[in-house]
């Protein structure tokens, strides 16, 4: 497990608390060896992005109540799998990024150029 540094070089500050997100849900995007989907970045959900990661089988906002998951929101913070984010910047619905949140890890899927074109201030 890696505490890690974020994108920009600094310490990993935390992602979100309501919903609580991250691998280990608590509030941060570090990532390890358990982390096979390196929920590296933080991203604030747009409509656009849910909807799209809906259609790539990955429903994100329908509630999960057996799972302790409640649904993400437009607006809500969650660490996402740096492919899925780098997949939708690909796409062209890349959500929003916080980069003082997101893992250094993510660098090994999209370059800083990709993330700083969809940051926002922390």
């Amino acid at each position: 497990m890696s505490e890690g540094l974020n994108v920009l070089g600094g310490p990993l500050e935390p992602c979100g608390y309501d919903p609580l997100t991250g691998f280990w849900r608590d509030g941060t995007c570090r990532t390890g060896g358990q982390d096979l989907g390196v929920h590296a970045v933080c991203a604030v959900m747009t409509e656009e992005f849910l909807e799209y990661s809906r259609s790539v089988g990955n429903d994100l906002s329908t509630p999960r109540p057996e799972l302790g998951f409640d649904g993400l929101r437009e607006g809500d913070r969650w660490c996402l799998c740096a492919g899925r984010w780098e997949e939708a910047f690909e796409a062209g619905v890349a959500p929003p990024v916080v980069l003082e949140a997101t893992h250094a890890l993510a660098l090994e899927f999209s370059s800083l150029e990709s993330l700083r074109d969809y940051a926002v201030e922390d």
